[in-house]
C-alpha cells in the first residue's frame, strides 16, 4: 500500500482518489489482461 501511495504522489495523482478508483475497478471485475490501465501513471480521475 505504501508503495502505491508514493507512486501515485510521484505521478501527481491524489492517493486516496487513486486507491478508491483502483479498488472500485477491481471489485467491478476489471479484466486482468488490462491491468496496465490501473497503474498510477495511467490513472484518469474521471474514469
Amino acid at each position: 500500500i505504501a508503495s502505491l501511495i508514493e507512486t501515485a504522489k510521484i505521478n501527481g495523482v491524489e492517493p486516496f482518489a487513486y486507491l478508491k478508483a483502483l479498488l472500485e475497478a477491481i471489485a467491478a471485475g476489471h479484466p486482468q489482461g488490462r491491468i496496465d490501465e490501473l497503474l498510477p501513471w495511467n490513472f484518469n480521475p474521471s474514469s
